[in-house]
């Protein structure tokens, strides 16, 4: 067998492995992409008002919330997952996600309890973002260390591939109900479904997570460190974590454009229907599904960074003329294809970045180095994406203005990028310096 075929065919226990490790990272993008497109029924549902546009601005603010507590869940959780093991950590995430998903899916409206609905809806947003937090750096860090050395790329790049089939799932059945409910049932109690069939799924994740081996490079590890010494490495590294922030800054913007905020901008901003705006989410999903791993793959042979640099400038030079061509002649084609140029141009960026974050963080603080930079991006740039797009468009009148918030975004990434590499050769000098006084100190004795 030659290498492309040997490193396009998953051996079987590697397909299981994947399978079962981001089976949770499918449960928790698939409640953010829910809670995204049925953003208008839940504001009417948690957040009844006189203005439309305030009500659903206050829906998006409650989902990018849950952001917020990333960065709290990534120190917190992502120590435990660096000093008590990798299995542990993605058994508890999965429990913390599932108890969020069944608060949003239960609490009865606003004219049922009053304000106590929408804080206890915050309140479960709040729990999501807190286990969110480490999900994502959980998963990948797992995937990083079992994979074979040349194939990195490749199995990591699944890590996002499951948010796809959670994007698609959405989708589908998003198009089921409105196909089998008028709209005024979806908006009254409908939007609750997928949230209910969220929760039905978790006994089935937690008995595939059950069964997850830790990885070797953990297990072999002779000391782990403590929350506080985490805490203090992470402190002696906030450039590096604060680079890697940047890189991630691009790729979750991007993510939570073209997915959780394409339903509403193609409902409210482009006046398509409903089925219109699920079908081009739905293949978004299966584009982005197709060319991760595929760009994961790629960039087991080519390098990390030259897929950064690339993908990053393509960016900026297209994403806001793409918006611009699109809202000057909307239409469902015209909306399928820009959102497919943005797939690739996400999916061939995510399909490098990911692996490269696990690579460039130190071994000690790796789940929660990476966790950290992952929640800080999200939490500051990429969850708050369809809010800043709603409120820019909101403001200047032109419907075009997600096009400026990406090109901003891929700014963010270059900038990370060319840091990188600068930040590595400073911290492997800095730790070679006391070896080599030392070993002066030595001789001179």
């Amino acid at each position: 067998m030659n290498s492309m075929s040997a490193s396009a065919k998953l051996p079987q226990r590697g397909a299981k492995t994947i399978f079962s490790v981001t089976s949770g990272n499918f449960l928790e993008m698939y409640d953010f992409m829910v809670f995204g497109y049925y953003a208008t029924a839940i504001a009417k549902t948690f957040f009844p008002g006189t203005n439309p546009f305030a009500s659903l601005m206050l829906t998006l603010m409650t989902f990018g919330a849950g952001f917020l507590m990333r960065p709290l869940g990534a120190i917190v959780l992502g120590a435990y997952i660096d000093h008590h093991g990798r299995r542990k950590g993605l058994l508890l995430t999965l429990g913390l996600m599932a108890l969020g998903t069944l608060t949003i899916a239960c609490i009865p409206g606003y004219a049922t309890l009053g304000i106590a609905a929408p804080i206890l809806i915050l309140l479960g947003r709040l729990l999501q973002g807190f286990s969110a937090g480490v999900e994502l750096g959980g998963v990948s860090v797992y995937l990083a260390e079992v994979a074979p050395k040349n194939r990195k790329g490749f199995y990591v790049s699944w890590q996002s591939g499951s948010q796809q089939v959670a994007v698609i799932f959405a989708a589908l059945l998003g198009l089921m109900l409105n196909h089998l409910l008028s709209r005024d049932q979806v908006t009254e109690w409908g939007w609750r479904i997928p949230f209910v069939v969220g929760c039905l799924i978790v006994p089935f994740l937690f008995w595939i997570r059950r069964m997850l081996e830790e990885t070797e490079a953990f297990s072999k590890r002779t000391h782990h460190p403590s929350m506080k010494e985490i805490m203090r490495s992470v402190a002696g590294h906030w450039a590096l974590v604060l680079a890697g922030m940047l890189i991630v800054v691009t790729t979750t913007v991007m993510f939570y454009m073209i997915t959780a905020f394409t339903p509403t901008f193609g409902k409210t901003v482009l006046m398509m229907s409903d089925r219109q705006s699920f079908l081009v989410t739905m293949a978004v999903g299966i584009s982005n599904l197709f060319w991760l791993p595929v760009m994961g793959a790629f960039s087991d042979r080519v390098g990390r960074r030259p897929l950064l640099l690339f993908f990053t400038l393509l960016m900026v030079f297209t994403a806001w003329p793409s918006l611009r061509w699109l809202v000057k002649d909307a239409s469902f084609g015209h909306l399928l294809e820009v959102e497919l140029w943005l797939s690739f141009m996400y999916a061939g960026y995510n399909g490098a970045m990911v692996v490269y974050l696990t690579e460039v963080m130190p071994v000690q603080l790796r789940a929660s180095g990476f966790s950290m930079a992952y929640s800080l991006a999200t939490a500051l740039f990429g969850g708050f994406t369809p809010a800043v797009c709603s409120y820019l468009i909101h403001i200047t009148g032109d419907k075009s203005m997600p096009g400026v918030w990406l090109t901003l975004s891929a700014l963010c990434g270059l900038a990370g990028a060319l840091m990188i590499p600068r930040l590595l050769k400073q911290y492997q000098a800095e730790q070679a310096a006391p070896a080599v006084n030392a070993l002066h100190s030595g001789s001179g004795g």
